[in-house]
This record gives structure tokens, C-alpha cells and sequence, in this order.
């Protein structure tokens, strides 16, 4: 499965889970570099996922937008798939409640 093709995945998910909202984030000139795949607000959390294949590995600006965002108090995750995704929101659904 190729990248893009994850992250279809995962937003297709994503606009199905009530108080989310999500989008993808676009890379090129116009966008910040670093910056994860997918950016998402849910019960007020901010989480962010840098999407990849099996086999694909995190540059290091990623990682260090990673730490970044960790250290402002939000979430941020490597993921390679929909079912990933799926248990990190049911984990924010405990913290939430």
C-alpha cells in the first residue's frame, strides 16, 4: 500500500469519529516543513500523525517536529495504518473521559 493511500485511509476514518476534525496537510513551498501528514483536533486534543509504509522511516526534521510538538503538550505519532490510528483514539477516549 503506498503512502497516500494510508492517509486516504486514515481521513476516511477519521471523518467518522464524532468531535474530530481533521485534515491533511500539504507539503511543498507554500507549507512548513517537518510538519505531519495529518493534523487533528479531537475533545480539544491536538494529535498529528506522520504517515508511512511498513518500511518507511522518519527524516530527522520529522522527528524533530515530533519532539516539538510532544513538548507543547500535544500528540504526535508515527503511524502505518488505519488500525494504528484507530487505537490511539480509543486511548484519548479514556484520557477525555
Amino acid at each position: 500500500m503506498l503512502e497516500k493511500d494510508i492517509v486516504q485511509a486514515i481521513l476516511k476514518y477519521l471523518k467518522t469519529v464524532p468531535e474530530c476534525f481533521a485534515w491533511k496537510e500539504h507539503g511543498g513551498m507554500y507549507g512548513t516543513a517537518g510538519i505531519p501528514d495529518i493534523i487533528c483536533c479531537y475533545h480539544g486534543l491536538f494529535i498529528a500523525f506522520e504517515v508511512k509504509t511498513e518500511k518507511g522511516k522518519l527524516t530527522r526534521l520529522q522527528e524533530a517536529t515530533i519532539r516539538k510538538i510532544k513538548a507543547a503538550k500535544g500528540m504526535a505519532f508515527k503511524v502505518t495504518s488505519v488500525d494504528e490510528v484507530k487505537q490511539i483514539i480509543e486511548l484519548t477516549e479514556v484520557w477525555h473521559d
